[in-house]
């Protein structure tokens, strides 16, 4: 392929290195029945603000912050989003809950949103997206290059298993007990530009790789990169997309605090980091990926190319002592304090099995899910 034909994709540079956006696609539920209702245009015609989206299916909102300096300016601009979503949906006798997946919903119901883009994916993707009734939380982090861009992203595959673990919300599918930590990333890995992104070594290369795909139409445009983490370089970040969407608030936060620790002691550290880094395999990361899937926070993972593993919950604790001098400086403290709660009294994931496992009633889940979204906290105490 020669270097004249490669396509040349400017990286539009973050007015402020590691600032962060974060989007969050929330349930939309009938108050009555609690189950999801293809209602999410009539919310967002109602509140007339631009931080409000509509999703692929007519049952999911999405939630936009601005451009944020930090986890404070996030928290927010999300709850005066969240507080014109509730004044809202309480007049369109609506509620709203944010796991992964709705333990009893049934794919095959949902209505997909009115759209020649929607319905070209569906023409492309068939019954595989159909099954994509499912709900994540994406954070973006501003870089200042391209080549800064790969370098994050790279690192940010080592860490994708203990913020994945941390997000897990989606046990159920189907109105069936999964045995997955999470599931709903199983509802994108079957599609072949989702999932674990290829690896590259720098910007010029995934210049390459993006013309390439462009090329051979495996995509139209950058939209169709649905990778965990991709570079955005038309708004000049790196976003991150495997996260199950955080049952509460408060989790939104705390995972989005220990992002933003990890980036910013990555971008003093990079460079000891890489030296002393034993460079791992792809299939170690979707290994790893895997185990956090299935076990979360209970997994072990690989840690070295001789096979070496660790467990999840050790490693997590370990980089939360690396980045504990940012978590000073950010005053994160008081976001940091839930992930220390998840690790010892553990996710969503393992709160939803508690209560199935207690009642055999997943309307229970349901009503757990939805009391722990509107009180913005976890509940521990069942």
């Amino acid at each position: 392929m020669q270097e004249s034909n490669i396509v040349h994709l400017p990286f539009h540079s973050s007015k402020q290195e590691l600032s962060m956006g974060i989007e969050l696609e929330l349930q939309v539920l009938d108050q009555k029945n609690l189950l999801l209702t293809p209602r999410a245009a009539e919310i967002i015609e109602l509140i007339k603000h631009d931080a409000f989206k509509q999703e692929f299916f007519q049952s999911t909102i999405e939630i936009i912050t601005g451009v944020c300096s930090d986890v404070q300016v996030a928290e927010q601009d999300l709850k005066h989003s969240l507080q014109k979503a509730r004044h809202a949906t309480s007049q369109l006798g609506l509620t709203l809950a944010s796991t992964g997946t709705h333990p009893l919903a049934d794919y095959r119901d949902r209505l997909v949103t009115p759209s020649p883009r929607y319905h070209e994916l569906i023409d492309r993707n068939q019954w595989l997206i159909r099954r994509m009734a499912v709900y994540g939380m994406h954070i973006h982090l501003g870089m200042k290059s391209g080549e800064d861009c790969i370098r994050f992203n790279y690192f940010f595959m080592h860490v994708l298993p203990h913020i994945l673990s941390l997000s897990g919300s989606s046990p159920f599918w189907q109105g069936m007990y999964t045995g997955l930590s999470s599931c709903r990333p199983t509802t994108y890995e079957a599609l072949p530009t989702a999932g674990m992104p290829y690896l590259v070594k720098d910007w010029k290369e995934f210049q390459k790789l993006y013309h390439f795909l462009l090329r051979s139409k495996a995509i139209q445009s950058m939209k169709d990169l649905w990778w965990d983490i991709r570079p955005s370089p038309q708004i000049g970040t790196l976003e991150l997309r495997f996260c199950d969407e955080p049952a509460t608030l408060t989790e939104v936060l705390g995972i989005a605090s220990f992002v933003h620790a990890l980036a910013h002691w990555f971008r003093d550290h990079q460079e000891e980091w890489t030296k002393s880094h034993t460079p791992l395999k792809r299939w170690i990361f979707r290994e790893n990926k895997w185990r956090a899937m299935r076990y979360g926070l209970d997994a072990e993972i690989v840690t070295s190319k001789n096979g070496k593993t660790t467990l999840l919950r050790k490693d997590i604790k370990n980089w939360l002592r690396l980045v504990e001098p940012y978590i000073k400086q950010l005053n994160y403290g008081q976001y940091i304090s839930v992930i220390e709660n998840i690790i010892k009294k553990g996710n969503s994931s393992d709160r939803q099995h508690r209560v199935f496992e207690k009642t055999s009633d997943l309307m229970e889940v349901v009503k757990l899910n939805v009391s722990e979204f509107e009180s913005e906290i976890p509940n521990w105490n069942f």
